[in-house]
């Protein structure tokens, strides 16, 4: 059947090259494993020649595929699956990337596109190591390619294809409409096209900036973790167990950086697009990109304390691996689904966990395969992956645990088979020496990742031990209470660690290099608790305890390494990336501690309209406050004003204009919501905040009437009344102060026999504040002609004069929750929340610093 109005050309190079881009990694992996292999120069020059080829096909191949999947996005092309279900046409032009990689399988070839990059650079620039690394990032690849691959092997589902047709995909299966009129045979009318007027729409919460740029750095981060394991890797297969160190320590540090800047570009996300309250809230996203990242920090330490000394090797062989299998992990994470009750941002389940999971089981098993020694080792451990690898899919629900006892296996076999191939050195590393503080920080910055993971897990450990184990109710502070004893001993083995020497450090020389920047910090955090004070009392004196402690050893990390940099380096930029790096570090220490120690809540609730939030959220009715449309509202030290609303062209959402004016300031906020967006059930909201340089004011919507549960079904209650008289209803009562009647109306369309009657009403809230109303009525020949209604929208009432007899006034009073226009809001005051943000751009460059020296001392060695 041909069916009107599809424009199938791009779907159709898309998925070609798709598949090309499969054959081309896959002919790439076994041309530069044979070109690690072979002896003869020769044969290796033809290997590598082979391999160049075919990945330079495969960059190309994953281009294309990119601007075949941004053609159809861009052009609205509905009949793709992939089209309809992430954007619309009112979508903006700048989010049209964000609906590119809301998708797992954009956010994939994303990852694959920036693999495609840093290869190329590796192919350029280091000749030397290029065909084992290249291997193993062209292996990658190819499991990324199988990841978009979209075919059906008996039965069994090979990724997901980004360039499915709407009609092909089952969400049509249940629309009536489109099958009207036509027999079973050709379900779909050939018109369909007609019927689709629009997209599904981007999520309004990546609806921001931030979520244009912060997936391309947090997917460079994830895919140059990548180098570092793979220059690892390589080091053990080719029997080079020291020499990789100098090449792998740049591309670690860029890691570092880049993806550390991403995980932060996230938290600044969801700083400005959720209601967190923050910049992170321990969510299981968050967790699994901050876990190898952790770890890679660990092993970028380890590996400075081998070049410096000898020591550490085997550690840093070690957190070199982790830290990419724990990428893979919190892959499987992520898009597996598992996550999608635990998280407000993990991707469902689109049925690939057994892929997700065997990407992971390969690249766990890879590691052993490369610290063999022997080829019969390695063919043992190839036939091992293959016969896990299978019998994980048939015994994965009969075994609890079983793919973890596979996963676990593999890491214990790595590490005997790298232990014998790895040198040690026997000598014990001093306490007095810089490389044993490295260690030990490293050490704890696994731990804690470790830790971190654990917890993240859970759920995984629910599934596969058929538990029910939860987080707990207070979930941050399970985090919190072991993650502020990190910060205290990472922030002060930050400061003191670079006052040691290598090797050994006369107790003397360390006294005194350590004794200004100790005495300096002590008079700054002195300062800091005193004078700005921490009294975060929510958990406790013992947490609280902790934090000021904290607090010390972040000032003490700055001061100590600002003082390092000026005396002991001299203020030499060149020579002071780490340096610089770990005062960043600690002022991001400093602000988070800093800037949720002392977080207030603004909009206690002044206003006496108490909301009921409902069962399983976290909103406390006393720290939100209702805002009356047009009535200013006490909040701290600011009046405010919900001043009005206006509602996006061609969304359903509506942005709340908040007047905010104190003695000294006055601005406007304009966060908005959505209530029942995509038929999810609740409301949605993205915040707005107000920046100084010393805090912000951060806001959001908490609760709004929902236009579809809030109908008017409430009837008048009648009261007759005389002057003087009250009339009580739920939330005060009201007094009818004065009544007039009038003859001879000044007024069109009513007779001189008709009488006019006014009232005045005094309406008097409980403890809070009075409003005057005042009603109309006219009557004529005993019937009502005209009656005013009076809409007292903070006490949500409505008020009118039914009749007037003998001086006795009926008077109608309806309490009706959908009279009143308003808008709940949860207010903080984020105080020097800019330490946080200026901490990661210095760490930052510092660490970039750090990468750009290494390189040069790299030139300088390829000269001598």
């Amino acid at each position: 059947m041909n069916y009107i109005g599809e424009d199938l050309l791009p779907g159709q190079v898309g998925h070609f090259f798709v598949i090309v881009s499969l054959v081309a990694s896959l002919v790439a992996s076994f041309a530069y494993f044979k070109a690690t292999k072979v002896i003869i120069p020769e044969d290796r020059k033809s290997w590598l020649k082979l391999a160049r080829g075919a990945f330079i096909l495969e960059v190309a191949a994953v281009f294309i595929i990119f601007a075949a999947l941004l053609h159809i996005l861009y052009h609205h092309l509905f009949e793709y699956k992939y089209a309809w279900q992430h954007s619309s046409r009112s979508l903006e032009l700048k989010y049209i990337l964000s609906a590119f990689w809301e998708g797992q399988e954009g956010s994939t070839l994303l990852w694959t596109i920036w693999h495609c990059v840093l290869g190329l650079i590796v192919i350029r620039k280091d000749k030397e190591w290029e065909a084992p690394v290249m291997m193993i990032v062209s292996f990658a690849q190819f499991f990324l390619a199988t990841m978009i691959l979209g075919v059906y092997i008996f039965d069994v589902k090979i990724g997901s294809n980004p360039f499915i047709l709407l009609r092909n995909s089952g969400v049509l299966d249940n629309a009536p409409v489109m099958h009207a009129g036509f027999d079973i045979a050709n379900p779909i009318r050939p018109d369909y096209m007609t019927l689709i007027k629009d997209g599904n729409d981007l999520n309004p919460l990546l609806q921001n900036y931030w979520m244009t740029i912060h997936p391309p750095v947090l997917f460079l981060g994830f895919a140059s973790t990548l180098f570092p394991f793979a220059y690892a890797m390589a080091g053990l297969w080719t029997g080079k167990t020291k020499e990789w160190v100098h090449k792998a320590l740049p591309w670690a540090l860029f890691s570092v950086a880049i993806f550390g800047l991403g995980i932060m570009m996230g938290a600044k996300w969801a700083y400005e697009s959720l209601n967190f309250g923050g910049y992170w809230a321990w969510d299981p996203v968050e967790n699994a990109s901050l876990v190898p990242w952790l770890i890679l920090v660990a092993g970028v330490h380890t590996l400075l304390v081998f070049k410096h000394t000898g020591f550490s090797l085997r550690a840093t062989f070690i957190f070199f691996g982790l830290e990419f299998l724990f990428v893979l992990y919190s892959t499987f994470l992520t898009k597996s689904g598992v996550l999608g009750e635990a998280s407000v941002h993990a991707f469902a389940d689109i049925g690939m966990n057994g892929q997700l999971f065997l990407f992971l089981l390969v690249f766990v098993w890879l590691m052993p395969f490369v610290a063999a020694t022997t080829s019969r080792q390695r063919i043992i451990i190839a036939l091992v992956t293959a016969a896990l690898s299978i019998s994980t899919y048939f015994l994965a629900e009969h075994i609890p645990g079983y793919p973890l006892y596979v996963i676990l296996s593999g890491i214990i076999t790595f590490v005997v088979l790298m232990n014998k191939q790895v040198p040690a050195v026997k000598k014990e590393e001093s306490a007095s020496s810089r490389e044993f503080w490295m260690f030990i920080g490293a050490l704890v910055l696994f731990l804690s990742a470790l830790i971190i993971i654990f917890q993240t897990s859970l759920p995984v450990f629910n599934k596969l031990y058929k538990l029910n184990t939860a987080p707990g109710e207070n979930n941050e502070f399970a985090y919190n209470q072991i993650q502020v004893l990190v910060a205290i001993i990472i922030g002060l083995l930050t400061a003191i660690a670079q006052y040691f020497r290598y090797k050994s450090t006369p107790g003397n020389i360390f006294l005194k290099k350590i004794a200004l920047p100790t005495f300096i910090s002590a008079l700054v955090a002195t300062f800091i608790l005193v004078v700005i004070k921490i009294n975060y009392d929510k958990e406790g004196l013992g947490f609280l305890i902790n934090i000021w402690i904290a607090l010390v050893a972040g000032v003490y990390a700055v001061i100590a390494n600002l003082l390092y940099l000026f005396i002991s380096l001299k203020g030499n930029i060149r020579n002071s990336g780490g340096s610089i790096a770990h005062v960043g570090f600690g002022l991001v220490l400093v602000g988070i501690l800093l800037s949720s120690g002392k977080k207030e809540v603004l909009s206690h609730n002044t206003s006496g309209i108490a909301i009921d939030f409902g069962k399983g959220s976290k909103e406390i009715s006393g720290e939100n406050l209702t805002l009356v449309k047009g009535i200013p509202m006490t909040m701290g030290k600011y009046k405010v004003t919900y001043e009005g609303d206006s509602a996006h062209p061609k969304k359903a959402l509506t942005y709340f204009k908040i007047h905010f004016r104190s003695p000294q300031d006055s601005f406007t906020l304009y966060p908005n919501a959505f209530i029942n967006y995509k038929n999810n059930e609740g409301l949605m909201a993205n915040p707005s905040a107000r920046h100084y340089w010393d805090h912000d004011v951060f806001t959001y919507v908490s609760a709004l009437p929902d236009p579809s549960k809030n109908k008017d079904t409430a009837q008048f209650a009648v009261s007759s009344k005389k002057v003087g008289d009250t009339i009580y209803y739920s939330r005060g009562f009201i007094i009818l102060e004065k009544m007039v009647g009038k003859d001879n109306l000044p007024l069109q369309n009513f007779d001189r026999s008709d009488t006019g009657y006014t009232a005045s009403l005094k309406v008097q809230s409980i403890n809070g504040p009075s409003y005057q109303s005042d009603l109309l009525m006219i009557k004529g020949k005993g019937q009502v002609l005209f009656q005013s209604q009076d809409t007292v929208m903070a006490q949500s009432l409505i008020l009118q004069l039914n009749d007037v007899q003998n001086g006795v006034a009926k008077i109608g009073v309806k309490e009706s929750s959908a009279v009143m226009q308003y808008v709940t809001l949860k207010a903080y005051k984020f105080p020097y929340i800019n330490l946080l943000w200026g901490g990661v751009i210095i760490t930052v460059i510092g660490t970039l610093i750090s990468m750009v020296r290494r390189l040069r001392l790299n030139r300088s060695r390829q000269l001598l």
